[in-house]
């Protein structure tokens, strides 16, 4: 789930996660600079973890017919920290 500022909460697909940020893929364009809150599920040592921050947009590129959009976690949480530490692993 993503909720930018502003606007009604969309969905997406996730296709890359790392430490300080995540990839999504989306059907309409963001806007660089924008920020909201992202809500996502990780599966993390067998069991699914959601991920709940702030972030704001660090690229949009147009691909295969969607939107890529990066974003950068904006001080998430130590549980969501945790998270994707034991993710990474």
């Amino acid at each position: 789930m993503l909720a930018m500022d502003g606007q009604p909460p969309i969905g997406g697909k996730t296709t890359d996660v790392g430490a300080s940020g995540v990839s999504i893929s989306i059907a309409d364009p963001l806007a660089v600079g924008q920020a909201g809150q992202l809500a996502f599920d990780l599966l993390v040592e067998g069991s699914f973890v959601t991920i709940n921050t702030r972030a704001k947009v660090s690229y949009c590129i147009f691909s295969n017919g969607e939107f890529k959009v990066g974003f950068q976690f904006l001080q998430p949480d130590l549980a969501a920290v945790t998270a994707l530490a034991r993710f990474m692993r």
